[in-house]
């Protein structure tokens, strides 16, 4: 008896000794890393709280500006035993990849110079690290750096020439130029109206601010900070993709409540790995061996991807705001407010967006802001069982939703398209569903690259087939001003409208045979900024919603993808009903209103939508 109770003692206190939770302390104004990380003696860095943290722990950090590249060595083992990041709560906790420079010199007009030894850099330069990358496009004449210089937190733009550094500054658009030779850097910057030893002046001075060096580092979260100034460079899908935080790649980060902004070319990263393929030709036939190198290198739901990026505001990144190759699958983004996204355009590719994924395999991306990006939200080969739901979007340079080469099946619904082009495609298996439509939705015809799909829920590959137009669900959208689904006139593949309202300035496919066409009805639409949020300034009428017959939009009656034969429903497997609106409200079980919102009053009205 008593070798049983010893027994159970024993067993009792491992099982407290292995599940025992250690919270370490940081700060920048109190701290040493010479101390143990405890609240009364605190780590100085989070480097130093990251290699000694364990699954379980959490690692808090207090107040201060912290200058450091977080490369963490460990994960957590599950998502009860994840390793945790956090701000102190009520506390600013600022972590930056640049440097203070100063001493600088007076030179001519606005013009200013600095010389920094390389040495400052460490062993990266990123002001003598050029950008490039498959599907990077730069200017005829220019050489793009991943460096910058910042003015009081903002960023100066780099000049081509050194020569236009030197001129008088124009009032937007103060530029900056760099020389790099074996001992020193000189940056040359113009800084309008001001003396640049009276401000704060910094310089990109890391790649990342928070981005574990291998592989399979998982379940960390990372939540409360604001993480600015990352000299990063092209992230395309065929490379290892570093942002100013990623996952590289890896399974289960939590990546929210953060302020992300001022990443050369990326926000956030979610996979993919690197290896010796990085910077080879990018084509289409590349893509296909970095597909199965990523299988290979255990590319499926139990290793890699289920990452949540939510409530985020990410900004101010000339390439991407969140990217992802594969390593984003089973993911969710939602609550995130994405913006500034390639504004400054001083070069060009082939995957700037305010979200561009491939391999977005059942992701979802649900109830984000995204606005002023180059596009909004771009899915790129294997969006099987994506979903893009209850989404903001407006303002987006070339579209609010581009789906590029997929199969799906993937459904769109409740979204609020404002931008002047809505939606471009050449994939097929796509569901559009009670969204309000204020712009052109473009459609390529004649695709001929083949792209794979995959078994239900899963990374394993069916087949690699072509493109063509069509397969495309219409059902209970509402277009206004523009709104447009002509684009599908000469789709390849059957398609299928019903319940869908056109109003005035609006048109409607030829194939669009069970509608409400109201030509003279003006919906007046406008995106209002006011103290206490956003809203949507619209002319309704209850009719909108009474005529015709509308049921509850489900998997039961959006039928199959075509292309992989494979129902619309919940990344879960479970059966998807859209039964509420943008925000929330219960939709009726017959005669549900067209478009985002459940209609219940005539006239113009505002809905709040942030």
């Amino acid at each position: 008896m008593k070798k049983t109770v010893l027994t159970i003692l024993f067993a009792f206190c491992i099982t407290v000794v292995a599940t025992a939770q250690t919270e370490y302390h940081v700060s920048a104004t109190s701290g040493s890393d010479a101390n143990k990380g405890l609240k009364e003696k605190p780590f100085k860095t989070i480097s130093a709280a990251a290699k000694v943290a364990k699954p379980g722990d959490v690692i808090t950090v207090h107040a201060g500006t912290y200058r450091e590249s977080i490369e963490p060595e460990t994960g957590g083992t599950s998502e009860t035993k994840r390793i945790t990041y956090q701000a102190a709560k009520g506390e600013k906790v600022i972590v930056k990849g640049s440097e203070v420079v100063k001493k600088w010199t007076k030179l001519e007009n606005d013009t200013w110079k600095a010389v920094v030894p390389n040495t400052f850099f460490g062993n990266h330069n990123p002001f003598n690290i050029q950008i490039k990358g498959d599907w990077f496009w730069p200017k005829k004449g220019r050489i793009d750096h991943t460096g910058c210089v910042y003015l009081n937190g903002k960023w100066l733009m780099e000049a081509e020439k050194k020569e236009e550094v030197l001129t008088k500054a124009k009032t937007n658009d103060p530029l900056w130029f760099a020389e790099v030779d074996n001992q020193n850097t000189i940056i040359y910057a113009q800084f309008i109206g001001v003396d640049p030893n009276k401000e704060l002046i910094e310089v990109n001075a890391r790649e990342t601010i928070f981005y574990p060096k291998k592989a399979f580092v998982n379940y960390i979260t990372v939540k409360g900070f604001t993480m600015c100034h990352a000299a990063t460079n092209w992230a395309p899908p065929t490379d290892g993709q570093k942002g100013l935080i990623g996952t590289n790649w890896s399974k289960g980060w939590i990546i929210e409540n953060n302020d992300i902004s001022y990443s050369k070319c990326s926000g956030v990263a979610l996979g993919k790995y690197s290896d010796e393929w990085d910077k080879e030709e990018g084509t289409t036939e590349s893509y296909y061996g970095t597909i199965n190198r990523a299988l290979a290198n255990k590319w499926n739901k139990d290793n890699i991807g289920s990452h949540i990026v939510r409530n985020n505001t990410i900004a101010f990144c000339e390439q991407t705001g969140i990217v992802g190759s594969m390593g984003c699958s089973f993911s969710t983004i939602t609550g995130n407010i994405i913006h500034d996204i390639n504004i400054i355009r001083l070069f060009d590719g082939a995957e700037q967006a305010g979200i561009k994924f491939h391999g977005a395999i059942d992701v979802q991306i649900i109830g984000n802001q995204i606005y002023r990006a180059d596009r909004g939200i771009w899915l790129d080969w294997m969006a099987q069982g994506a979903v893009v739901a209850n989404n903001l979007m407006y303002e987006n340079t070339r579209q609010d939703l581009f789906l590029e080469v997929d199969h799906g099946p993937m459904t769109m619904y409740n979204n609020i398209f404002l931008s002047k082009e809505n939606v471009l495609m050449n994939s097929s298996g796509a569901a559009f569903a009670h969204n309000l439509f204020g712009g052109k939705f473009n459609v390529i015809q004649g695709e001929q690259r083949k792209t794979p799909y995959h078994k239900s829920h899963s990374t394993e590959i069916v087949d690699i087939v072509d493109n063509r137009s069509g397969d495309v669900r219409f059902v209970n959208n509402l277009f206004v001003n523009g709104g447009s689904s002509k684009g599908y006139d000469k789709a390849e593949l059957e398609m299928v409208f019903k319940g869908n309202v056109y109003l005035k300035d609006s048109e409607m496919s030829v194939f669009d045979k069970d509608n409400i066409l109201k030509p003279d009805f003006d919906a007046n639409v406008k995106l209002l900024t006011e103290k206490n949020g956003m809203y949507l300034e619209i002319n309704l009428d209850k009719s909108l919603a009474t005529e015709g017959k509308r049921t509850l939009v489900s998997t039961d009656n959006l039928g199959k993808a075509f292309v992989p034969n494979l129902p619309f429903e919940n990344a879960n497997g479970t059966k998807l009903i859209i039964n509420k609106d943008y925000n929330g409200a219960k939709r009726l079980e017959t005669n549900s209103s067209p478009g985002p919102f459940e209609i219940k009053n005539n006239g113009i009205q505002k809905i709040k939508v942030w």
